[in-house]
C-alpha cells in the first residue's frame, strides 16, 4: 500500500463568536480556497471529500450536507462524513488512499460553539440512561477528573496553572519571560479545581487538509508531512468503570502508531483543559526535548469538532516548514479523554 501525507492545511481564524450560520460555509470556503491557490489545484483535482461534524451542536438534522455548498455541485464529488471531530474523517480519508481508490483527498471539521449552550449539548454524548438523565457539563465533569488526580497526589493546581501559562506564551509566540502563576491562581474557580484558564475557550472555527498519495504527494509539496502512523483506541463510556487520572486508550494508540519510539521534536496534544494535558503527556511518554503545543494547543482556541484535526494540522505544518522532522499529533472525543486517535508525521526522505 502507498505512503500517505499531508501537504497542505488552512484553518479560519479562532473567533469567539461568527456571525455565520451553523453550517460552516461562510468558514470553509476561504479555507478550501487557500488550499487551492497554495498547492496549485482545483476542486477536480480532489479524489475523496470526508468530513466532520456535529449535527447536535448545529442544532439541525444532516447539517454536513448543507456544508457541501462550500465545496459546490459541479462536478460531482466523492464524499463521506463522520459524526465527531474531523481527525477521524482524516483517517477514514487516510485508508481510502491506502486502499488505492484515490491518490488525493480533502478532509475538513466545522463547529459553531457559540450557536447554544456547549457544556449541555456535550452532555448529550453521555450514557443515556445513568449519566445523561443527571446533566452534568463537561466543565463540571473534568472539575471531578481534576480533582481526583490532586487527591492521588498526580498534578497539583500550581502545575495547571503552569500548563495554562505555557498554552498562552505559545499562542502569542513569546519563548521566554516572567511567569506569574500566582496571578492566574488568584481567580475564582468554575468548577473546583477548575478556573477559567484551566478550560478551553468557546471558538468557533473550521478546518481542512489535503493528503496525497507517493509521488503525487511530492508534486505538490516540497517537503510532505509523511504519516508514518496513525491509530484510534477507546475505553469504557462508564466514567465510573475506569481510573480518570490516565488515559489508557491514548497510550495504546501511541503505542500502536509509533512502537516505542517516543522521539518527537513537537506534540500537538488535544486537551481541552489543563491536566487532561498533563495526563497526556504522561500516556505518551513525552520528554522534555518534545516541545508540546506550540501553537498553543485547545487551551488557546478550540473549535469543536476541528480542534483535533488541527492539531494534525499545526503539527504537519511544522514538518512542511522544515522546523520539526517528526511530530506527534492528537485527537480526542467522547467525555474525559475517553477515545483517542494518535497520528506520528515525519519528514520522510
Amino acid at each position: 500500500m502507498t505512503d500517505v501525507a499531508i501537504v497542505g492545511f488552512a484553518h479560519a481564524p479562532h473567533v469567539r463568536e461568527t456571525d455565520g450560520t451553523t453550517n460552516g460555509v461562510e468558514m470553509l470556503v476561504p479555507c478550501f480556497q487557500q488550499l487551492y491557490r497554495e498547492l496549485g489545484i482545483t476542486k477536480a483535482d480532489i479524489g475523496f471529500w470526508c468530513s466532520g461534524s456535529s449535527d447536535y451542536l448545529a442544532g439541525r438534522a444532516f447539517s454536513f450536507i448543507s456544508a457541501i455548498d462550500a465545496v459546490g455541485a459541479v462536478p460531482p464529488i466523492n464524499e463521506s462524513h463522520v459524526e465527531m471531530d474531523a481527525a477521524w474523517a482524516l483517517y477514514e480519508a487516510w485508508i481510502k488512499i491506502k486502499t488505492g481508490e484515490v491518490d488525493t483527498a480533502l478532509v475538513y471539521g466545522f463547529g459553531k460553539s457559540s450557536a447554544g449552550p456547549l457544556r449541555k449539548v456535550l452532555a448529550m454524548q453521555l450514557d443515556p440512561y445513568t449519566v445523561g438523565p443527571l446533566w452534568p457539563d463537561s466543565i463540571a465533569l473534568a472539575g471531578l477528573q481534576a480533582r481526583a488526580g490532586i487527591d492521588a497526589g498526580k498534578w497539583t493546581e500550581r502545575s495547571m496553572a503552569e500548563v495554562a501559562f505555557g498554552s498562552s506564551r505559545a499562542a502569542q509566540g513569546i519563548r521566554r519571560g516572567p511567569v506569574d502563576i500566582d496571578a492566574l491562581l488568584s481567580g475564582p474557580y468554575v468548577a473546583d479545581p477548575l478556573r477559567r484558564h484551566d478550560c478551553a475557550p468557546i471558538t468557533d472555527g473550521a478546518a481542512a487538509i489535503v493528503l496525497a498519495a507517493g509521488d503525487r504527494a511530492r508534486e505538490l509539496c516540497a517537503r510532505p508531512a509523511w504519516i508514518s502512523g496513525i491509530e484510534h483506541r477507546i475505553d469504557s463510556p462508564n466514567i465510573g468503570a475506569r481510573d480518570l487520572t490516565i488515559a489508557p486508550s491514548a497510550a495504546a494508540a501511541a503505542a500502536a502508531a509509533s512502537g516505542s519510539d517516543t522521539s518527537y521534536d513537537i506534540a500537538e496534544i488535544y486537551a481541552p483543559f489543563t491536566h487532561q494535558q498533563l495526563i497526556l503527556t504522561e500516556a505518551f511518554g513525552l520528554g522534555d526535548r518534545t516541545i508540546v503545543n506550540p501553537s498553543g494547543g485547545p487551551l488557546a482556541a478550540n473549535p469543536m469538532f476541528a480542534a483535533g484535526l488541527e492539531r494534525i494540522g499545526f503539527a504537519a505544518q511544522q514538518i512542511i516548514s522544515g522546523t520539526a522532522g517528526r511530530a506527534l499529533a492528537h485527537a480526542t472525543s467522547g467525555p474525559l479523554l475517553q477515545h483517542n486517535l494518535v497520528a506520528v508525521l515525519e519528514a520522510g526522505e
